[in-house]
């Protein structure tokens, strides 16, 4: 039996967005995120009508938007090699572009964005959406020992690389 007490869906929507497209920009980028964004609602849009619980609805969005983003990363490997001339216009993204604080522009999410896709999510799950470990475990489908261990991987490349280029 469907559960009453589910909010309709574009309230739902307007009530999550914000926290999936900040996770969103800050673990595929702020040029893919957009097409995550709405693939993830479009996945929860499907599901909604069959979903039997309210509770931890935005834990349930966000577990949709960090698959979407794994599956990013893992669709990129298999899509074709763009031409120079493509690079260099995604390369020319606007340094002043900002997604709820986030600067895309900033040396530090270009690192971000060059972790492996699960530890990527997993420091993004952690430090951006300020996460506890038993919740980024769940989002990720693992424990909230792996989960702990992929923030920690992900800190450390991180810590590397800034002090690299210190």
């Amino acid at each position: 039996m469907i559960d009453q007490r589910l909010p309709p869906f574009p309230d739902f929507v307007e009530e999550h967005r914000v926290r999936v497209y900040r996770f969103l920009v800050s673990a595929v980028g702020p040029v893919e995120a957009d097409d995550c964004f709405q693939e993830t609602f479009l996945a929860a849009l499907r599901a909604y009508p069959k979903l039997e619980h309210a509770e931890a609805l935005d834990r349930w969005i966000l577990k949709i938007a960090t698959r979407k983003a794994l599956d990013h990363h893992r669709e990129r490997g298999r899509r074709p090699v763009p031409s120079e001339s493509a690079i260099e216009l995604a390369d020319a993204r606007p340094a002043t572009t900002k997604a709820d604080g986030i600067d895309p522009a900033d040396p530090l999410w270009d690192a971000v964005r060059a972790l492996p896709p699960r530890q990527r999510a997993a420091v993004v799950h952690r430090y951006v959406l300020d996460l506890p470990y038993d919740q980024v475990g769940d989002l990720m489908g693992c424990s909230a020992e792996t989960a702990r261990a992929n923030v920690h991987h992900g800190m450390r490349t991180l810590r590397e690389e800034v002090e690299a280029d210190a």
